[in-house]
């Protein structure tokens, strides 16, 4: 069963964040050279809630998909990039991801294979577009209220935006505690049915792809703590 891993890293002092922009291109040539690494990403991140257009220098992600749970963790864990990365970070966390569905495609391709739910954990939504220059500038006018209104949602366990490349390209990611909650989020009237109406009838962007996943379990902290942890302390 395929796995997916999204790893987050925390720069705080300015050399270390010089250190891994520089890592945005060096990384690129050993990434490949990991022993089970299929698909993966080298991402920013925004301010605030994360959904943003505004980097944050401090907070940058790998994500990356692997042949199964076992490979992840070992790989996230002793493979030099993640032990490059850790090393100079403050603070690392990842999660790991088995796909329950998946449609779309991200840079021409499919990265990520849908199996068999396992059935437990909370669950996870990734969204990633790429956004028409013509009309960026609409498209980010939305985010602020989109942001606040999955800020103040308490049933969301996590939430982060990250991209490749600022403005055009744009990932979501949050995790929630179970289908029912992410749904009425989605289905909330409000800034984002809004968004996603308008993004429809415009056509705003010029690829998509929506995924959900299981939450397998996850390895380090995020702001002193599993973000798992109140999932957990309920269960």
């Amino acid at each position: 069963m395929q796995c997916v891993s999204l790893s987050l890293f925390r720069f705080p002092s300015v050399a270390a964040r010089l250190w891994v922009l520089g890592q945005m291109g060096a990384a690129r040539f050993s990434l490949p050279e990991t022993p089970g690494i299929g698909a993966w990403k080298l991402c920013g991140s925004g301010m605030g809630e994360g959904f943003t257009p505004v980097p944050n220098t401090q907070v940058w992600a790998i994500l990356a998909t692997w042949p199964d749970q076992a490979t992840a963790r070992a790989q996230t864990a002793d493979a030099p990039v993640f032990r490059r990365w850790r090393a100079r970070a403050s603070e690392a966390w990842s999660v790991y991801l088995s796909t329950t569905s998946t449609r779309g495609k991200w840079a021409g391709t499919e990265p990520f294979l849908a199996d068999a739910d396992p059935g437990t954990g909370p669950l996870a939504a990734l969204t990633r577009a790429t956004i028409k220059p013509s009309v960026a500038l609409k498209f980010w006018r939305r985010v602020p209220s989109i942001s606040a209104m999955i800020g103040d949602d308490p049933n969301v366990l996590f939430k982060i935006g990250i991209g490749e490349v600022p403005l055009l390209h744009q990932v979501t990611f949050s995790i929630w505690p179970d289908a029912q909650a992410m749904a009425a989020f989605a289905r909330k009237d409000g800034p984002h049915a809004q968004a996603i109406n308008a993004v429809r009838q415009g056509h705003w962007f010029r690829e998509e792809l929506y995924a959900r996943f299981r939450v397998l379990g996850d390895a380090g902290t995020w702001e002193g703590r599993s973000p798992l942890a109140q999932h957990r302390s309920a269960a």
